[in-house]
């Protein structure tokens, strides 16, 4: 019995999220369809982080223990050619038999895109938010540099996260500018439901003048989500990598 880690690429739009669902195409269900149709075997796909519908990824990590005489640097190679254009496997290596993509995890860093030109940029329309409109960077980042540390996020997690405990820690959360393109980036050791998008959705509030960076002390403090800002789209989305 071998346990392989994969590290895989996928575009999120069209899919229902990473976790498999009834009846609803999914990241974790296509590869799992990928590996029956390679080994014949009911394979369990392992996957860190539970992206939601149409957030895309490019560092995913899975693991998967499986009795195979594929050689496992053909792996990749051979479950590509089973699965859909928009998911790839980048990696397959074999790792301890103790590894456990989700518990073994340490940090995690995911990206959101805003495109603020008043064009609509067609071909990267499914990959980033499309919100017309300057924003402030430098207050952006005020902002978001009160975010960095260990906190309760509950004021940023979806009341659908029944999670026991709201705190985490994040170690970066930056605003940067490259023309009309906007990127925040977070880096944390666990994200609760929604909480990226959430925090987006915030700091385009301080960035659009709507609250000073101040009143994101006063949204942590709350622990409540209706004191945060909106929800920010799922497109702009996308998983960049997972550190073990």
């Amino acid at each position: 019995m071998k346990n392989i880690k994969l590290t895989i690429q996928y575009d999120g739009f069209g899919y229902s999220g990473w976790q498999i669902q009834p009846d609803r195409p999914t990241i974790q269900g296509e590869i799992k369809k990928a590996l029956a149709s390679l080994t014949g075997q009911n394979i369990t796909v392992n996957g860190s982080s539970r992206t939601d519908a149409g957030v895309s990824a490019l560092g995913q990590v899975a693991n998967i223990e499986i009795d195979s005489p594929v050689p496992t640097e053909n792996f990749a190679r051979a479950l590509n050619q089973r699965l859909p254009d928009e998911i790839s496997i980048t990696e397959a290596v074999n790792v301890d038999s103790e590894f456990d993509a989700i518990s073994d995890t340490k940090t995690k860093l995911y990206r959101y895109t805003i495109y603020t030109g008043n064009n609509r940029p067609v071909l990267n329309i499914r990959h980033l938010w499309h919100r017309p409109g300057k924003l402030d960077i430098e207050k952006m980042n005020i902002a978001a540099k009160k975010l960095i540390g260990k906190h309760d996020f509950k004021s940023f997690a979806s009341a659908a996260d029944q999670r026991q405990s709201s705190v985490r820690t994040i170690f970066q959360c930056s605003v940067k500018s490259d023309g009309d393109c906007v990127y925040i980036e977070t880096e944390a050791d666990g994200f609760l439901y929604n909480m990226v998008r959430n925090i987006v959705g915030t700091l385009v509030e301080v960035g659009r003048d709507r609250w000073e960076p101040e009143f994101m002390d006063k949204i942590l403090e709350t622990k409540d989500r209706a004191a945060a800002g909106p929800i920010a789209p799922a497109a702009g989305l996308c998983l960049m990598w997972i550190k073990y």
